[in-house]
């Protein structure tokens, strides 16, 4: 991995100071790796606080050599949070009809482990070393301000304060303000898409889940696949809880595609799973009575042309957001945050332009990450039997499943900061 101190570079200008806007994922990440390296940032996030919604979620290989190579810290604090997995391969059942195994694939010891959103988030934020002067919270952005004659762009946020700085990094997420401000509000490129896919998740106590489905269906990752439909569960909070995420194929369309969120009822998620085998209607049964339904957004339909543009661009799911079927949008996000760290450093030492990095930043992370938003739409119809050819084949399903997971887990993440900066530095 590059150095975050390369002898051959010179000092830190003392003007250059990245802006991050979001403090999710690939934000926290982001600012880690500029912390690391010494680079000045400042963090804007509109929430109170720092916080992730939903439940449960993992991290694959890639994703933690990635963590490592921002900052070693960041995986030990990921670990110390995470759950310990119950065996070390992912496990597809019919979860419809047989509950016979359809495929398993080896993720190694420990290879894709996962846990709280909030707990892992917490983790990473205590390792921001002066949040009092480098976050800012309660800021909404309202709009960028550039000018090509001068070296800083002005943030303008909703509360009527502005802001200077040599980048902007847009990390907020799927309803990117950022986005929209690079490519134009009325571009349909601009907005997420709905998958017609949605999701019901719950947070089930292990012990309840243990007297339904026994120890091992309880305590261990499982993915239910069947018709129109698919359950995943895998333990969280030290054991303690059992994530649930039942994604379901949207027949009617979402109501509100501005909303992520509508109402839903237990009594939904048992409807549609009536006719499934016990596993998954004895999982289904211990959800609450009341909860949200979740939309499945992503940005396949109309992708962004590029991630950048002059001196500010977008990373993580402002980027290429992405469904959660191939566990893999967040580990995107954190590769996003090593070559953004790396760049950003040669850029602050005095090699290249804030421009030109970010056109290396959407050379070398363009392709890669449009292909798993594609690959993540395609696995899900493979987990609800709607690839004609492919069905409840185990066989079938195994030789095209693996290969996807594979090429997000075995990527050279140093390969990739080097070639970055061997384009900036050329």
């Amino acid at each position: 991995m590059p150095a975050a101190t390369n002898p051959n570079r010179g000092d830190i200008s003392p003007d250059f100071r990245v802006a991050i806007i979001g403090g999710g994922i690939t934000g926290i990440n982001l600012a880690l790796g500029l912390q690391a390296r010494k680079i000045p940032f400042t963090l804007y996030e509109r929430a109170p606080a720092f916080g992730e919604i939903g439940a449960g979620i993992g991290f694959s290989p890639n994703a933690e050599r990635a963590m490592t190579a921002i900052d070693p810290s960041i995986l030990a604090a990921f670990k110390a949070a995470a759950n310990p997995n119950g065996e070390d391969y992912f496990q597809w059942v019919d979860g419809y009809a047989t509950e016979e195994l359809l495929f398993k694939l080896h993720v190694g010891k420990d290879g894709f482990q996962g846990g709280l959103r909030s707990d892992i988030l917490d983790a990473w934020a205590s390792l921001v070393a002066n949040p009092s002067s480098t976050v800012q919270f309660g800021k909404t952005l309202a709009s960028i301000d550039s000018d090509s004659s001068s070296p800083n762009v002005t943030l303008n946020f909703t509360d009527g304060s502005t802001a200077t700085a040599s980048v902007v990094i847009g990390c907020d997420g799927i309803r990117s303000r950022v986005r929209q401000l690079l490519l134009g509000e009325s571009s349909p490129s601009a907005h997420p898409h709905y998958t017609s896919k949605f999701c019901y998740r719950a947070l089930v106590p292990m012990d309840r889940a243990v007297a339904a489905v026994g120890q091992y269906k309880a305590g261990t990752r499982f993915m239910h696949n069947g018709h129109d439909a698919h359950v995943i569960t895998y333990p969280v909070g030290n054991n303690k809880l059992l994530n649930v995420l039942a994604v379901l194929s949207d027949k009617e369309g979402w109501a509100d595609k501005t909303k992520t969120t509508g109402p839903g009822s237990k009594q939904e998620v048992l409807d549609a799973f009536a006719e499934w085998g016990p596993t998954v209607r004895g999982i289904v049964n211990l959800m609450p009575d009341q909860m949200d339904k979740w939309a499945i957004f992503d940005m396949l339909d109309h992708p962004a042309e590029k991630y950048n543009k002059g001196k500010a661009c977008i990373a993580g799911d402002a980027a290429h957001a992405t469904g959660p079927h191939l566990g893999a949008g967040g580990g995107m996000g954190i590769e996003d945050a090593l070559v953004l760290s790396e760049l950003m450093n040669a850029v602050a030492r005095g090699v290249g332009s804030v421009e030109k990095a970010l056109e290396v930043y959407n050379e070398v992370r363009y392709a890669r990450t449009q292909a798993v938003v594609e690959a993540t739409r395609r696995a899900c119809l493979l987990f609800h039997w709607q690839v004609e050819e492919v069905g409840n084949d185990g066989s079938k399903f195994g030789k095209e499943i693996s290969p996807m997971f594979l090429k997000v887990w075995e990527y050279d993440q140093e390969k990739m900061a080097e070639d970055a900066l061997a384009k900036l530095e050329g």
